[in-house]
């Protein structure tokens, strides 16, 4: 009856800064009237982007929204310019906390706040890709710690980077 599908793209610019940029779609399967009309079955119900420009620390430089397809165009559509607020913030540092202070409730948009959720992991994924993961380098993996399967004290982080593997059973 509902089909929403959530694209996640990053990209490296020749500038060496790099963007993010999420993509929204709902539609339903069939015709689904609503107070300010109907959608056809297929037609998008909501269709929105949000993309971000970031340092190599994952500073916003840059943010931009934009809504393509929402239950209430002419209302729904007037928010967008609001989320140039998250400009300056850094992505894993209050990030989301900061996103739902500044977004929460009825101060956004629920589609493109939840859209901005997936920015940090996302901004991570695209990063790793310049990133060899195993590299024994002076600081340690930008991944080890940030889940439950590389905690420092794992197996995963025993086996695969010894170096920055934690023995808790010795205090």
């Amino acid at each position: 009856m509902h089909q929403r599908n959530v694209k996640l793209d990053g990209y490296k610019r020749v500038d060496g800064l790099w963007e993010i940029e999420a993509h929204i779609v709902d539609t339903k399967d069939q015709d689904y009237p609503l107070s300010s009309g109907l959608r056809k079955a297929g037609e998008a119900v909501h269709d929105m982007w949000v993309r971000v420009t970031i340092d190599d620390k994952f500073n916003i430089l840059d943010a931009a929204t934009c809504i393509d397809a929402a239950p209430y165009m002419g209302y729904c559509d007037s928010i967008p310019p609001d989320y140039s607020r998250i400009i300056g913030l850094n992505l894993f540092h209050g990030f989301l906390r900061a996103v739902k202070d500044m977004f929460g409730s009825t101060r956004g948009c629920a589609h493109l706040s939840e859209l901005l959720m997936f920015l940090p992991t996302a901004a991570l994924q695209t990063f790793a890709s310049e990133v060899v993961d195993n590299h024994d380098s002076e600081h340690k993996p930008y991944h080890v710690d940030r889940c439950h399967a590389l905690v420092s004290h794992s197996e995963t982080v025993r086996r695969y980077y010894p170096r920055w593997y934690r023995d808790q059973t010795h205090g």
